[in-house]
């Protein structure tokens, strides 16, 4: 019986390290990364939109626009974490509109490092309320937007963008985090109005530990 146990807590430790293996993906300036989870939801690790060395994306151009090895777009992980985390899937353009230009004239790249988290997600339209909870353990919130990132997700006549973002993670931390349930409310009265004419939600991706 013990080796029995054993064999499954090996399993699940394995299942879950080789769940949150970290990916690496790199796309050039003008193309679009997509990051994808086939089991569990994103977590971007790393993200870096700019240039750190002269051989990524250099095809084809000139010395001049390769050679600042030290271009980082400061907010590039908290606008890929915005976009993409406690997704299955997302697609972000590697462009100066997105990130702003860190280094005019340097031909950039977008860098990422993620894991795929294993997790339960919880969605709330705007003016409504849910609750999560954990039979077993403590919840422990990923992540959280109220907002909107796709167009399917509470459809409404006036769901009309899904770069909607207003990141609530800290917040929903502060509120939920070791608590066995918690109530939650989609609501500009809680949150304020990210995006005002647009019907929003509340995503929450959290675990029971």
């Amino acid at each position: 019986m013990l080796v029995q146990k054993l064999s499954w807590v090996t399993l699940l430790l394995f299942l879950y390290q080789h769940g949150a293996e970290a990916k690496e993906k790199v796309v050039c300036e003008g193309e679009s990364m997509c990051l994808k989870c086939d089991s569990g939801f994103i977590k971007v690790i790393k993200a870096n939109y700019g240039r750190t060395d002269c051989k990524t994306c250099a095809s084809g151009k000139p010395a001049n626009q390769l050679s600042n090895k030290q271009c980082r777009a400061e907010a590039s992980l908290s606008i890929m974490s915005a976009r993409c985390d406690g997704r299955k899937s997302c697609t972000v353009p590697a462009v100066n509109s997105v990130f702003s230009d860190p280094c005019v004239g340097t031909y950039k790249y977008l860098d990422v490092s993620y894991e795929c988290i294993p997790a339960k997600i919880s969605v709330t339209c705007e003016n409504g309320h849910s609750v999560i909870k954990c039979c077993k353990g403590v919840i422990h919130v990923h992540h959280a937007n109220y907002g909107r990132r796709d167009l399917v997700t509470c459809p409404h006549a006036l769901a009309t963008t899904p770069d909607c973002y207003s990141p609530q993670t800290s917040s929903l931390r502060s509120k939920c985090d070791g608590k066995k349930s918690c109530r939650l409310c989609a609501s500009n009265s809680v949150f304020t109005d990210p995006c005002v004419g647009v019907y929003k939600y509340l995503e929450v991706t959290y675990c029971c530990k």
